[in-house]
């Protein structure tokens, strides 16, 4: 529920992110710049393009690479598969 003394949105690293109407769960997502910032809700799913957006205005893809609000891009961080 959303605070009337509070923004619509909210500034993280230099960038808006959603809406906090959209981000209606307890707890709320963390922010962009927090190593935890994957836990966020997604709110928008483009399987078919291989990319999602999460809550808190972080795009991530398929190939668990980021593009964060402030244009910073995260490379993918998949799990090496040691090749026996």
């Amino acid at each position: 529920m959303c605070n009337s003394k509070q923004p619509d949105t909210e500034t993280i690293i230099g960038a808006t992110r959603q809406p906090n109407w959209l981000c209606t769960h307890t707890p709320t997502c963390p922010p962009a710049d927090r190593a935890d910032r994957e836990a966020a809700i997604v709110v928008a799913a483009y399987p078919e393009q291989g990319w999602s957006l999460l809550c808190n205005a972080v795009v991530i893809f398929e190939d668990t690479g980021e593009l964060l609000p402030d244009g910073r891009v995260v490379d993918p961080h998949r799990p090496v598969v040691a090749l026996v």
